[in-house]
């Protein structure tokens, strides 16, 4: 079973589909905040929200502003949890699908 597979699987399941709203906002308000406060290109935005969330901080952009330094720690309170589950989630949907695939 490859990943794809267990991607498209995971979207077609109803039961996750809230959860890939709930990410996807997460992801799409700190994408809208950056752009907001800071000024970014929309793609810096949706870089570092995702950089951020995965806790990966490469470091090569920051917030400058107050503004968004104050909702960066908001940012990472409220969606690191959301962020870690999702990941969580998938890996569990992909081990069943992998278990269902050999029974």
């Amino acid at each position: 079973m490859n990943f794809i597979s267990v991607i498209l699987s995971f979207i077609k399941d109803k039961k996750y589909l809230k959860l890939l709203a709930l990410t996807t906002s997460i992801i799409g308000l700190g994408t809208f905040m950056y752009r907001y406060l800071e000024g970014w290109e929309w793609i810096d935005c949706l870089y570092f929200s995702v950089v951020t969330l995965t806790t990966v901080g490469y470091g090569d952009i920051a917030p400058t502003t107050s503004a968004g330094k104050m909702f960066t720690i908001f940012y990472i309170v409220l969606g690191l949890g959301i962020i870690l589950n999702f990941i969580e989630i998938i890996h569990l949907h992909y081990e069943e699908q992998k278990n269902n695939e050999t029974n």
